[in-house]
């Protein structure tokens, strides 16, 4: 979340960069909230002034033997009066917290302004889409030809949205995540293998909650989320620590099942294993320094195309505008896959920088080399990449007109088998 001071005292800058993105957000009742707070704090601060004065009043009187009776009976009026007013405040900084949580990240000067998708900036294009000299067929199809996915008991075993993975289909999923871990971890990415259930206080340390939480798979009677992505249960990793410079800094990378409502998605990307409400993925995260967060953003992204690259497969980078820019997040870039079967590129990664949004709300610092007070952390995260994406860009893009799938080269050692 946003510091409740800066959006205070910069109120107009930051209605004006609210402006810029998707939705409506209230920056005037954080305001008015603040002010509120002020005024009942202020009030009980002269209350309390005024409680000492009267203390040693009634101390004097008693001492010269005089009654103390008026005094005492103002002593008990000026305690119920903090008394009410210490309920008031809890109130009012209950709903001042709420309100500024559902006040969005400041996007980063370097973000371009606009209102959705349209309005992205391609950064750079790898790789040239392949030319097919018969006509490809969709990743679905290939899937339930060669008995890899299979839809229909997905569906009956769980409902739409659903898939089963089977045989060549099941190994080429587990041959992915394994090389993507393998490649991250050997560019020194430390390996996490995380929860996949996480408490209310992690969903809303990263951001997912309040605002997302129709999106959410909540385990009924308890406390617990399934995790949407590994990015919360790894950034939650430091909730509520103090980190040393020393520390800083850290890279992190986990594979885990993810889990998605996909609230707000019905008719989108229906067929196939694009849009998923389980899914596997491979996570980046990481925690740095401030003045290291642009610099760190850069490389997380870097190392992301990386894996592109390995597998050979077409993409581009886009820089997401203002409208397109994720809540939590101060900038992003958007890696797409060339899907042949949609004949575009499809997202395939996000990598953002989250400065000290997260950091803030998770209560992540890091105490300074030079021995100065503690500072929020910046923390950075985007998918190493999306497994199931990943398959069905593989499927597409190396299918031969025989129906039969080549093994992009550095698989083939994961999968035993240099075609399908």
């Amino acid at each position: 979340m946003l510091d409740t001071r800066y959006i205070v005292e910069n109120a107009e800058f930051v209605k004006a960069k609210m402006a810029e993105r998707s939705g409506s957000y209230d920056v005037d009742t954080v305001v008015a909230l603040d002010a509120e707070r002020r005024q009942v704090l202020k009030e009980v601060e002269e209350l309390k002034a005024k409680r000492n004065a009267v203390t040693k009043e009634i101390e004097t009187l008693k001492r010269n033997k005089q009654s103390a009776d008026e005094k005492i009976l103002e002593m008990r009026k000026n305690n119920e009066r903090i008394k009410e007013l210490d309920g008031v405040l809890a109130e009012v900084e209950e709903k001042l917290l709420s309100a500024v949580m559902t006040i969005p990240n400041v996007p980063d000067e370097s973000v371009p302004v606009g209102k959705d998708d349209a309005d992205n900036v391609t950064m750079r294009v790898w790789g040239t889409p392949r030319e097919f000299d018969f006509t490809p067929k969709a990743h679905w199809d290939i899937g339930q030809e060669k008995n890899l996915l299979d839809f229909d008991r997905g569906t009956k075993i769980s409902g739409s949205r659903f898939t089963v993975y089977r045989g060549m289909g099941a190994r080429l999923e587990r041959a992915v995540y394994n090389f993507m871990l393998n490649m991250h971890t050997s560019r020194g990415y430390t390996e996490i293998f995380p929860p996949f259930l996480v408490n209310r206080d992690s969903m809303k340390g990263t951001g997912q909650l309040p605002k997302f939480e129709e999106d959410m798979y909540a385990v009924k009677n308890t406390d617990l989320y399934l995790i949407p992505t590994a990015e919360v249960p790894v950034t939650n990793l430091h909730r509520g620590e103090i980190l040393s410079d020393d520390e800083l800094n850290i890279s992190y990378c986990a594979y885990s099942a993810c889990f998605r409502a996909e609230a707000g998605s019905a008719g989108r990307d229906t067929r196939g294993i694009i849009r998923q409400h389980q899914f596997n993925k491979v996570e980046l995260v990481k925690f740095t320094r401030p003045e290291d967060s642009v610099k760190e953003h850069e490389q997380l992204t870097a190392d992301a195309e990386e894996i592109l690259k390995a597998l050979n497969l077409p993409y581009r980078v886009q820089l997401l505008c203002t409208g397109d820019t994720g809540f939590s997040s101060s900038k992003t870039y958007d890696l797409e896959v060339w899907m042949p079967s949609y004949n575009r590129y499809v997202e395939i990664s996000s990598c953002s920088n989250f400065k000290d949004f997260q950091a803030r709300r998770a209560n992540i610092k890091y105490r300074p080399k030079d021995g100065g007070k503690p500072q929020f952390v910046h923390t950075l995260n985007g998918s190493g990449l999306a497994v199931g994406r990943t398959v069905a860009a593989i499927l597409e893009n190396f299918q031969n007109a025989d129906g039969s799938v080549t093994i992009p080269e550095a698989l083939v050692p994961f999968m035993g088998t240099d075609k399908i």
